[in-house]
Parts: C-alpha cells; structure tokens; sequence
C-alpha cells in the first residue's frame, strides 16, 4: 500500500462514523451496510435502480430485496437521481452495483460523484467483455483526480447477518494507504462490524470473483446429496485454483488465507444464504436451465456471468482451473453438472499445490 501525501485529510479517530454517506445500489449487501452506517449515527443516501424501490426503502422496508427487515427512516433515504443524493458534504461512497453494471454507471455519472471521498468499490466479479475487475474499471473510466480515493471492499459478509447485527468480519484494500484507513474507520463500529486493512487490492478482487464461481460447484454438491468430504476437498481445491489465477494476475497472494479468500470462500461453499450456492443446488436437483433459474429471482448471482470472465481471463494466463472449467461446462457448454463435477475425480493423478499450476 503505498503511502498517503502530505495533502491527505487528517484521519478521524478510532471508530469515529462519517456524517453522510452514499450507498450507490439497493440490493440486500446494500441495505445491510447502509444499515451498518446508519447504526453509527450516519446519514444514508440510497441511489435506488427504480422508483418503486425507492418508494419501499422510504417507506421503511425493502420489499423487493430484502423484506422482513425494518430500515432505520431518520438515517436513511432513497433517491433515484444522483444529483439528488450526492452532495458536496458526503464523505464516503459505497458502489454495491453487479459487476457487468457498473461501468455503465461509471461513464454514465462521472461528473456527479463527489471528489475527495473514499469511492469504494464492493462487487465480486469481472466484467465479461474486458475482464477487468471493479477497480480496474474505475481507474479506466474515471479521471485521475478520483484515483488515489479508490478502495475495494471483501469478505464474508452475507447480508441478512449484518442486518441483525451479528459479528461480522471484512476487509478493505486501497493503493492509497491514507484511503483504506479512512473507509475502515468508517464502517468499523466497535462492535458487530469489524474491517481490516490490505494492500493486495487485485487478490481481493480475484479471490471474491473466483469464489462465487466455486460456490455455484459446492451447490451443486449439496444439490446431487453428496457430503462433507466432497466440500472440504473443493474448498481446498478451489482455494488453490483461485490462489493460481491471482497470483498470475499480479497479486503477492497473502490475500488468499484471509478474509477475502479463505474466509468468503468458506462462507459462500457452505450456506443457502449464498445466491451462487442456491443457482447450482438447482442447478442439480431440477435439470433446470442457469436462465430459467436466474430469472426467477431479483437478485444477481455473479458468479454464473464472472465463470465466463474467469474461462477467459484462465486462458489468457495459461492458468488450469479445472472447477471453474467444469462450472463453465455446466453453465454454458450443457454439460450435466453431476457430469462435470464426477470428471474432477477422474483426472491424471498430481501434486497438492496452491500457486503451481498442476
């Protein structure tokens, strides 16, 4: 991480919330932080895709994405223009946009995001066109001025656990060191919400891309009834894949035993809570196809679009990854995925290795 100018901001104190915030999205991750904000005593600014969603969160609950869950109404507000909810006073920016979105938000609003705050990104994937990940994607659409306030946030983080409160562990990366400190005193409360800090900002990216991946395999899993033997070794294996891909692609790789790796790997490999666990349970159990699943639901799993990014970005590198390869199979080739997953098993004999491609 590199270190901060001379110009940057004096940091507030330990655990000291920010007075206004804006949470571009508002899907489930984005209530639960907004709510985590808000706890603190900061004041949320939603930017809501629809007004009908606007009107909810407004109204107090977000039906659409996360209903049963009361929102905090004197903190929290929604909008669906950005000149409405950005203001010169807003401290931090959270943009919780799909991955294959968010460059059209980008180019779409680079005159309106505010300048000299923490822009942070907090998607998990890599965009299919270009296989640029979120932070690449604004350090290539926005101008130079914004660079040095970018961050990227990871971890283990369902949603529905953050709004009730439970402890919660995340961790956030920026080239910028003054920047990444700033957004973990931020959102860090003391008590519930805890966030570390990184330098490796592209292995959090990959590791929270490749995982939603993996997860949609561990589903798959669970869905043909096999046990906790066949998890464990996809985690492991997994973690190896994705430990490969991020290394290749530049990170130092001590990301990968930590939070964004390991720790959102496990949770993602183990629990319906996970949308990409939930698309390859059905995925097996139903004979459904990825769209007829998808489309049921409002909610984006990225992995189904970022195993495409992965395929192209493995290739490009010379990288084997053969789990992702068999969830592509699955999604895209027609592959059964019991198929796809027992061919693991029947694979030349090799060397457990972690960085080394096999």
């Amino acid at each position: 991480m590199s270190s901060s100018s001379a110009s940057d901001d004096v940091l507030p104190g330990n655990h000291d919330p920010c007075a206004r915030a804006l949470v571009v999205g508002d899907g489930a991750f984005a209530m639960a932080m907004a709510t985590a904000l808000a706890r603190r005593g900061t004041d949320v600014r939603i930017l809501a895709h629809t007004a009908q969603v606007r009107d909810e969160i407004n109204a107090g609950e977000n039906i659409t994405y996360l209903p049963g869950y009361a929102l905090d109404k004197d903190h929290i507000r929604a909008y669906t223009s950005i000149e409405e909810a950005c203001s010169p006073d807003v401290a931090l920016v959270l943009l919780i946009i799909p991955t294959q979105f968010l460059r059209t938000f980008l180019v779409n609003n680079i005159s309106s995001l505010p300048i000299g705050c923490p822009l942070v990104a907090c998607a998990k994937g890599i965009e299919v066109r270009t296989g640029e990940t979120p932070f690449e994607m604004m350090i290539g659409e926005l101008p130079g001025k914004y660079h040095k306030h970018f961050a990227v946030l990871a971890g283990p983080s369902f949603a529905k656990e953050i709004m009730d409160g439970q402890p919660t562990n995340v961790v956030v990366a920026s080239e910028t060191a003054s920047v990444a400190t700033l957004v973990q005193r931020y959102i860090s409360d003391g008590a519930s919400l805890r966030a570390y800090l990184s330098d490796d900002v592209h292995g959090i990216e990959i590791a929270g891309a490749v995982k939603n991946v993996l997860a949609i395999a561990s589903g798959a899993l669970s869905g043909l009834g096999y046990g906790n033997n066949a998890r464990a070794a996809l985690v492991c294996r997994g973690l190896a894949e994705l430990t490969r891909l991020a290394v290749s692609s530049g990170s130092n790789g001590r990301s990968m035993a930590g939070l964004a790796g390991v720790g959102d790997l496990m949770l993602t490999c183990s629990s319906e809570l996970s949308r990409n666990f939930t698309v390859g349970k059905k995925l097996a159990q139903s004979g459904m196809s990825v769209e007829e699943i998808t489309g049921g639901t409002m909610a984006v799993a990225e992995g189904v679009a970022t195993a495409k990014s992965v395929k192209k970005l493995a290739a490009k590198l010379g990288v084997e990854m053969p789990i992702c390869d068999a969830v592509y199979q699955a999604l895209y080739e027609g592959l059964p995925i019991k198929d796809a997953l027992l061919a693991l098993q029947a694979r030349p004999l090799g060397s457990e290795s972690g960085l080394v491609a096999e």
